[in-house]
């Protein structure tokens, strides 16, 4: 069977008001609703001016989300023998080559993916709370209400991931709204006060790089941090759902250093760092080689590749300028640095804008996140139809592909923000 096919046949599904799911069989869009409070499809409404891609329907547009949920779903999703009677566990796979592995990244994904895909998938909700019993059945060393980054775990020590946890959080916030329980509220409520009193720098309020570092450390401390934790659209949300100011404080404060590391670290460019330094002056730079990861940690990389989608969904759904403006100047380079020819982006760049070597392929991480940022840019349908057709359909591996597919739920109208309100 042909992607084509496949593609057809899921848009078939969608215009008969049913949608088929890899290994789940047919539910009806009225059974669905039976289940789900917001049922994929589910068209949010952005903010005004946001465009779409044009050359597909808005059904042609969903039926790419649900073909592709289809694939990344029987790629990387696994159920988990489990003998302790608490119910089954599913993870996400870390991709084809390690799929005994799981990370917390990937749990985030998964678990904010099936929220959104309730009503077209009637598994979803079970999937959902599969991969959530997971999670809590590998907590953190640091602080157990978050999640260890990485399973199996290091036998030394296994302390979590700030997006990891971010994502979960907010992937229980839109079960609450999508299932109407209020133990998903509460849930939330747990993760989220984990993370601002582990891994919320106290005087920086700057995402730390995980629960593992101290405030105030020799090496690492509060003042490094991953600019791809800057989640404002989150931040609004678990400010909705515990009414804590902190959480104010802690989205405008990275929108702040995002803007202040654009103007004088990348003032060609716009392109945010996968490690940053903010001194406590205000001073920010980009964090030299080999800070955490690698080499390119200074860079523009397979970290920071994804702070497009999160700025511009924040900007789509929460009317946020300063999202935009970020998320803006990333898109308006990239469409000039590659002449509008989306198959011309690389896999990361330096901060002025060169190409990093031997970094040539093509990958979808770099391109699906910056597609969501063009939909901000007034002048740039035809650039957006290009990009949209350069990832609709092509699958890579699981990092990869769970980005893309979080991208083209919002490309879609399909991806929407929590209300916390759910008692």
């Amino acid at each position: 069977m042909t992607v084509d096919f496949k593609g057809n046949f899921a848009l078939a599904m969608i215009v008969t008001g049913a949608v088929m799911v890899a290994g789940c069989g047919l539910i009806t869009s009225v059974q669905a609703a039976e289940k789900a409070t917001r049922p994929f499809p589910w068209h949010q409404t952005y903010v005004a001016g946001a465009l779409f891609p044009s050359r597909w329907t808005a059904q042609e547009r969903d039926a790419d989300v649900a073909e592709f949920y289809q694939q990344w779903k029987a790629d990387y999703v696994r159920k988990v023998e489990v003998t302790n009677g608490d119910g089954v566990q599913y993870r996400v796979t870390f991709g084809h080559d390690e799929a005994g592995r799981t990370v917390s990244e990937g749990q985030g994904y998964g678990m904010i993916i099936t929220a959104l895909m309730a009503g077209a998938d009637p598994d979803a909700k079970t999937l959902f709370d599969g991969m959530w019993r997971f999670a809590r059945q590998w907590p953190s060393d640091g602080d157990p209400r978050l999640m260890g980054w990485q399973i199996p775990p290091d036998p030394k020590r296994n302390d979590n991931a700030f997006d990891g946890d971010a994502d979960i959080a907010f992937a229980l916030l839109l079960a609450a709204d999508q299932w109407q329980q209020p133990a998903y509220l509460q849930a939330a409520r747990e993760v989220i006060a984990g993370i601002a009193e582990s891994t919320i720098g106290p005087d920086s309020l700057l995402p730390l790089l995980g629960d593992w570092v101290e405030p105030n450390g020799e090496e690492y401390d509060q003042w490094g941090t991953r600019p791809s934790d800057f989640m404002p659209g989150h931040f609004a949300a678990f400010g909705r759902a515990t009414r804590d100011p902190l959480w104010t404080q802690v989205r405008n404060r990275v929108l702040d250093v995002s803007i202040a590391l654009q103007q004088e670290v990348s003032p060609r460019t716009g392109l945010l760092p996968d490690f940053a330094i903010v001194e406590p002056d205000g001073t920010v730079h980009a964090a030299p080689p080999k800070y955490l990861e690698g080499y390119y940690d200074g860079a523009y990389y397979f970290n920071a590749a994804r702070v497009p989608w999160r700025m511009a969904s924040d900007a789509l759904l929460e009317n946020d300028t300063k999202a935009a403006t970020i998320a803006r100047r990333m898109a308006t380079w990239m469409r000039i640095r590659v002449k509008g020819d989306p198959g011309k982006i690389q896999s990361g760049y330096l901060l002025s804008g060169l190409p990093l070597p031997y970094e040539t392929e093509n990958s979808t991480l770099f391109v699906a996140p910056m597609t969501v940022a063009s939909m901000l840019l007034p002048d740039g349908q035809e650039w957006l139809n290009d990009m949209y057709a350069n990832i609709r359909d092509r699958h890579m591996d699981y990092y990869e592909d769970s980005v893309t597919l979080l991208c083209l739920l919002v490309l879609s109208g399909n991806f929407w923000s929590p209300s916390g309100a759910v008692e």
